[in-house]
């Protein structure tokens, strides 16, 4: 059985210092984002480097400080959990596999210790059933469990992804944050992986949530997409309809940004009117007041600098918010 996570005005704020007297300044880096992950489903969560996904993925793992709520259900109609302040077996639920495996890997250890560890530290296993856990993680991701005494630096990248998910896997989560899993990979070896992790849900019924700057990715992977923009969400629908009619100028410039597969190949007209983004994105310690993306918007109006836009429901599936949607949305 898979599980659920409802995610409820998540904030994640950073404290840093700046200047030569070393003043305060305060980063929003996730600023009340809410999205749910269902059973047995891929959210991919996508936008611009900066844009506050990574955040969200060390904040549902306990990795950083925040507010908000953080739900899980391991079963429809079962009981939830709130993960921010659970422990233990709930903190369990969840797994992360990282973009750098080998930052994420003791050089240190061999992979069999690295990839035991969570079981020795949260005492689910020891002895032979311990070596004999470890290897079965090691065959369920195609490495040969004979390699458990080598080191990270002996495997190749796309293999010590692998063994990033074997660990991710050892204390049977059922859901896994996948923060950028594939894009320091080769174009085949990235297809071994997502391959690998499509063979893991169907095998384990796992739920993911898909972290990732590649809209090209999230056609193959997701059935539903959220883009975040500033620390915040700026639209969320399933696939095919954040793809054929994306609402918000953020998402059209991402998807504008998409290499076509043949060069002579017409942009779809979905991308809307008007250019791209113009100038900089602006620095996360000074946002503009109302709409952050406004400086960069083709579409920006006055009003835009008053108010953050409220959310524009386009379907039962697909919102964005946007003040230039006032007169598409649903009534």
């Amino acid at each position: 059985m898979s599980a659920r996570l409802e995610v409820e005005e998540l904030c994640v704020q950073h404290v840093v210092r700046r200047g030569l007297f070393g003043e305060r300044g305060l980063i929003r880096a996730v600023d009340g984002v809410s999205f749910t992950v269902g059973f047995g489903e891929t959210l991919a969560l996508v936008g611009e480097s900066a844009s506050g996904k990574s955040s969200v993925a060390r904040a549902l793992l306990g990795l950083v400080p925040a507010r908000g709520r953080v739900l899980g259900r391991r079963e429809p109609g079962g009981e939830a959990f709130d993960l921010l302040s659970a422990g233990g077996r709930a903190r369990r639920e969840l797994g992360i596999v990282f973009q750098d495996p080998y930052e994420s890997l003791n050089p240190r250890m061999s992979v069999g210790e690295a990839v035991a560890e969570p079981l020795a530290v949260h005492g689910l296993a020891r002895g032979a059933e311990l070596a004999r856990r470890v290897r079965e993680l090691f065959e369920r991701v195609g490495l040969e469990s004979s390699a458990r005494t080598r080191y990270p630096h002996e495997f190749s990248g796309g293999q010590r992804q692998r063994l990033a998910i074997a660990r991710a896997l050892a204390l049977g989560p059922k859901l896994l944050v996948c923060d950028e899993a594939v894009s320091a990979l080769d174009a085949s070896i990235r297809a071994q992986i997502l391959n690998l992790l499509a063979d893991l849900r169907a095998e384990l019924g796992l739920s993911y949530l898909f972290i990732t700057h590649d809209l090209a990715l999230v056609r193959v992977v997701a059935e539903r997409v959220a883009v975040m923009d500033c620390g915040r969400i700026v639209e969320l629908g399933t696939v095919p309809e954040v793809f054929a009619a994306p609402a918000h100028p953020c998402t059209r410039a991402l998807l504008a940004a998409v290499p076509a597969g043949d060069p002579r190949a017409r942009r779809a007209p979905a991308l809307g009117p008007g250019p791209g983004p113009a100038g900089e994105r602006p620095s996360p310690l000074a946002l503009p007041s109302g709409c952050p993306y406004r400086t960069r918007c083709p579409l920006a109006e006055a009003r835009c600098a008053e108010r953050y836009p409220e959310r524009r429901v386009l379907s039962p599936t697909h919102w964005a918010s946007c003040h230039a949607l006032d007169h598409t949305a649903m009534p």
